[in-house]
């Protein structure tokens, strides 16, 4: 599923940390939230999709993984993406 580039650009300014940043975590784990969010409701109208459904437990593994990432790294940077997200644990 690729992201239109005007909302991949408004992603990235909100949540990079200096200019040109792309790649910090807090970037990927928004990036891949607004993927997940676009996989979901595309299976709510095809719920047989089983394709797109190993692809969104992929996405949501590796989102998972930055999170845990940057808890383990920086507190405060997780807490803050959360925040900004509405996340739940």
């Amino acid at each position: 599923m690729v992201l239109p580039v005007d909302d991949k650009k408004k992603i990235i300014k909100e949540f990079a940390i200096k200019s040109g940043d792309t790649g910090s975590p807090e970037v990927q784990v928004a990036l891949l939230t607004y993927k997940i969010e676009k996989l979901v409701d595309h299976l709510k109208i095809n719920p047989k999709d089983d394709h797109s459904r190993r692809g969104l437990l992929g996405v949501v593994s590796k989102r998972r993984r930055l999170l845990a990432y940057l808890q383990k790294k920086a507190q405060d940077r997780y807490k803050e993406v959360v925040k900004k997200l509405k996340l739940t644990k």
